[in-house]
């Protein structure tokens, strides 16, 4: 996952797609993910009920800790269960929701190579934190938001657009964030909204 100690990591699109199928399997929701150096802290809220929410059943918060070792074995998992697609999420009604939609966010973290990522999902959005540092020299954090809408959309047309380079957006910032629209926020290339800290 990095080519060399204290590089950016590399394939984003995999390992998150992992996680996520990851995620489906253990039926948490809300979740959150936080990259530490040798792997991921990965939080989510789970049911007594498994994939079923409902407001008889319990909930507890479910904190995993997943090594570089144990990212690598999920891939391998995740790669021999593709095409088996598990019941839809109970409230996007998408199957594999985590899987495909982590995906999606880590073709976009590609494309960004940033340092340091944190992301937490809540009813089907992300906000992503980054930090990059620009080709010129520019470093510092960016906030990314994909709504839920943005992300269905995204899942929905990603199988015609599997294999073509995405078309750069006129309005997208650079992997540092160029300077905000006048709302202060400008789109990204992947559909989301990006803002500078």
């Amino acid at each position: 996952m990095r080519i060399y100690e204290g590089s950016p990591r590399q394939d984003w699109e995999e390992v998150l797609r992992s996680v996520g199928a990851w995620a489906d399997r253990e039926a948490l929701k809300e979740i959150l993910f936080l990259e530490l150096d040798g792997g991921f802290l990965v939080q989510g809220i789970a049911s007594s009920m498994g994939g079923q929410w409902s407001e008889t059943g319990t909930f507890s918060k479910q904190m995993h800790e997943l090594t570089d070792d144990q990212i690598g074995d999920l891939m391998g998992a995740a790669a021999e269960q593709r095409g088996s697609a598990s019941a839809d999420h109970p409230e996007i009604g998408i199957a594999n929701f985590y899987e495909q939609a982590l995906r999606i966010i880590g073709k976009w973290l590609d494309s960004v190579n940033p340092r340091d990522v944190f992301f937490f999902e809540q009813d089907g959005s992300f906000v992503v934190r980054t930090f990059v540092v620009a080709p010129h020299g520019k470093v510092g954090h960016q906030l990314s938001e994909f709504t839920r809408d943005e992300i269905v959309g995204m899942i929905e047309s990603a199988p015609n657009d599997r294999g073509r380079a995405p078309a750069p957006s006129v309005d997208a910032p650079s992997a540092a964030g160029d300077a905000p629209n006048a709302a202060g926020d400008a789109p990204s290339a992947a559909g989301g909204t990006e803002t500078e800290s």
